[in-house]
């Protein structure tokens, strides 16, 4: 390791995003990710200049990406999601896909390559910071959560798909192809997944549960690493392995062992959550290009333009095509603002975006700054119409920041 102080500083910093959101929770529900890269960005090269990058800091950040889309994954719950409240989802990310394109051909100059870029960011969901909120407010089991979830699935395996078609560098047959035969495998692993275990698999999970054997946290490790090693071997980006590992996890554990599959859950959740994830995002903002986002004019105009396009490219589909049953403006409203909170995705399609010298560095920037405004302030105001709705009757949004997990 050749900064060992950055990853003591990392760690640290981690510790304070959650105490600095349980300070501020009584005034203001910030989300924790808001601390953990503005924090990032204080102590990276554009400000402070304290944290240093090498393949030991990088290899944990990709983990935590990896440990946040697994996470995603694993919540997507297959009863609740399936029929045509999917297949309105499907159809509401397909019209921001094409709009999303369209809008990014006009900005990019018919740049078709930035255009994609631009286009897929636009397009995301994050259901990882988005699904923690609802729980917490008791609204994820109720019908509305069950729709924001199946929205929020198909925002960000939708770029995730798109991704690994667009941005493989192989001609869109040959990607097709290549991804058609990694859903085969997926398929046939969820086939094996939801048949029955055998009595042991059960037994040696709750035996090991308390031990230093941890069978079942030892399992899902190996499903999540064996899922991100097929993503490679096709050539397809590892965020799409991870998505599939989590879907996969929750089967296994859910048909195997119910009893134990929300401890070890927990415990996933405490690796995730308590390490990998939170390095990612402090990560995040030591690579945020503060520099090239206040230089000049442009970059800092764009992020307001961008958070505009997020609700009009993403939140406008959704509004359009929610479930009939769901009436009322404020609950269609709210899951227009839910799909439109964005941070992961766009954070990784930037990434890619930079490192094929696609886009500029002051564009995404711009990206990333809009999707940290959306996680801050949309999920608040759809919290604020469904309460004006309920009359101030129904369930409050959080008021803790720490109490939340990675978002709130």
């Amino acid at each position: 390791m050749e900064h060992p102080g950055t990853l003591v500083l990392i760690m640290a910093l981690a510790v304070l995003a959650p105490l600095l959101g349980y300070a501020t929770g009584r005034w203001l529900s910030v989300p924790v990710v808001i601390f953990e890269i503005v924090l990032g960005i204080l102590v990276g090269p554009d400000v402070l200049g304290w944290a240093h990058h090498d393949q030991v800091i990088d290899a944990l950040s990709d983990l935590g990406l990896s440990m946040l889309i697994f996470l995603a994954g694993y919540e997507i719950r297959f009863a609740e999601v399936r029929g045509a409240t999917l297949r309105r989802g499907g159809g509401a990310w397909v019209l921001s896909f094409a709009a999303g394109l369209g809008v990014a051909l006009l900005l990019s100059g018919a740049d078709l390559a930035k255009s994609l870029v631009i286009g897929t960011a636009l397009t995301s969901t994050a259901l990882g910071a988005v699904l923690p909120i609802l729980r917490d407010s008791g609204r994820l089991e109720g019908r509305f959560g069950s729709v924001v979830m199946a929205f929020g699935a198909v925002g960000e395996f939708g770029p995730i798909v798109a991704m690994a078609l667009l941005f493989s560098g192989r001609s869109p047959g040959a990607a097709s192809m290549v991804l058609a035969g990694f859903a085969a495998i997926t398929v046939g692993a969820v086939f094996w997944a939801m048949r029955p275990r055998p009595p042991w698999f059960a037994r040696i999970i709750a035996m090991t549960l308390h031990s230093s054997g941890q069978f079942a946290v030892r399992f899902v490790m190996l499903l999540l690493a064996g899922m991100l090693g097929l993503a490679h071997v096709f050539g397809l980006d590892t965020l799409l392995g991870a998505f599939a590992a989590g879907m996969l996890t929750r089967l296994v554990l859910q048909g195997s062992a119910p009893e134990s599959s929300g401890e070890v859950l927990g415990r996933i959740e405490a690796i995730g959550f308590g390490f990998l994830v939170p390095f990612f995002y402090v990560v995040t903002g030591i690579d945020f290009d503060l520099a090239a986002l206040l230089d000049g004019g442009r970059p800092l105009l764009l992020v307001p333009v961008f958070l505009l396009l997020f609700l009009l490219v993403r939140g406008v589909p959704a509004y359009l095509l929610a479930p009939r049953d769901l009436t009322g403006r404020a609950p269609r409203s709210a899951l227009a603002l839910f799909s439109s909170t964005c941070l992961p995705l766009v954070v990784a399609i930037t990434a890619i975006g930079l490192d094929d010298k696609v886009i500029g560095t002051g564009e995404a920037a711009a990206l990333v700054a809009a999707a940290l405004v959306s996680v801050l302030t949309f999920p608040l105001l759809a919290f604020r119409l469904l309460r004006r709705e309920e009359g101030g009757a129904g369930p409050e949004a959080p008021t803790r920041a720490a109490e939340s997990g990675e978002a709130w």
